[in-house]
């Protein structure tokens, strides 16, 4: 048997921004140790604006590490901090945008958007309420 391809995380940080560079797959046996560091850095830097994985370099993605992107997501977005998924290579566009989770990682917040985590009953539940998304197999569009 092989071993599976490590899983490289370069982290660069400054004042209120950290870059990970991602080299490897990103899969059932590797994406936890992507999880633990994020949760290390959000965790350890309170004052952290954006969070930038540096993708160019990722291999194969699996629905394991699409899914602890998007636990990452969450926990960038519940710490204020600003997530950029950049230089995606095709194959990782092409897993989001059928995934329906493209626009979860590439629309930007409107201008004048809160950028810290709700802080009243209302804003909590506005940020839980799903949005629809048009086009979908069950659509009418």
């Amino acid at each position: 048997m092989t071993q599976p391809p490590a899983l490289c995380l370069t982290t660069i940080d400054t004042a209120d921004t950290v870059r990970m560079e991602i080299t490897g797959d990103l899969d059932y046996d590797t994406a936890d140790l992507l999880l633990d560091e994020v949760t290390r850095e959000l965790s350890a830097r309170p004052g952290l604006k954006e969070l930038h994985l540096h993708c160019a370099a990722i291999g194969a993605v699996d629905s394991m590490g699409l899914s602890i992107l998007l636990m990452i997501g969450r926990q960038a977005a519940a710490a204020g901090v600003l997530l950029h998924l950049d230089d995606r290579p095709a194959t990782l566009n092409r897993l989001l945008d059928i995934t329906g989770t493209l626009d979860y990682f590439t629309v930007t917040p409107p201008s004048g958007a809160a950028t810290h985590p709700p802080t009243t009953t209302e804003e909590a539940q506005a940020a839980r309420t799903p949005v629809a998304r048009p086009g979908g197999p069950d659509s009418a569009v």
